[in-house]
């Protein structure tokens, strides 16, 4: 009965340090005036973005000529979501080598290729990945979990469009490709 107790007392503690499931990071840092909470089916859960795809102010980029006020660009869509968050395949995916992708993606990016639709997927920031390179992943699978490893504001995931092989030069807006939505939208 102690043992239980004590089993039992542990699992609250670790329950009680990883926060609830919709816990705000401290850490994070809005580089929009978008509040809206989106839904996708790349991952669980209503969650806003953080650092829009274009020109931003965020001060991780360097300037970039396509942009005023010696602003950066940014190539993806960072959202702010809680550690542990599942990630989905939101169409049939292969993984590819992510030896490509520098440590600004964190120390465990995917790359997921769809050469039937045209594109590659970079996911960033990615705590555990349940898939290994060359497999397929069916629509609906759960093969990830986001992190902070390599975000210096806090846990969230980085999205990245890009043509299939093709490098940060071909990155496109990945809204569409994500697909989010309000959660109250029809």
């Amino acid at each position: 009965m102690r043992r239980l107790g004590a089993i039992v007392l542990a699992l609250l503690l670790a329950a009680s340090l990883a926060g609830p499931a919709g816990a705000k990071d401290p850490r994070w840092v809005f580089y929009t005036k978008d509040r809206t909470h989106y839904t996708s089916p790349w991952f669980k859960g209503a969650h806003r973005i953080m650092v829009p795809f274009g020109c931003t102010r965020a001060p991780y980029y360097s300037p970039d000529p396509r942009c005023e006020h010696d602003h950066g660009f940014h190539h993806g869509l960072d959202v702010a979501m809680p550690c542990g968050t599942p990630l989905y395949a939101a169409v049939r995916v292969r993984v590819m080598p992510n030896d490509s992708l520098g440590p600004a993606y964190g120390d465990n990016p995917v790359l997921l290729r769809n050469r039937k639709k045209h594109f590659d997927l970079v996911i960033g920031h990615t705590r555990k990945v349940y898939v290994q390179e060359g497999d397929m992943v069916a629509k609906g699978t759960m093969f990830a979990r986001a992190n902070d490893r390599g975000a210096p504001d806090g846990c969230h995931l980085h999205f990245e469009q890009r043509a299939v092989g093709g490098d940060l030069a071909s990155a496109v807006w990945p809204r569409p490709l994500l697909r989010l939505t309000p959660p109250d939208a029809s």
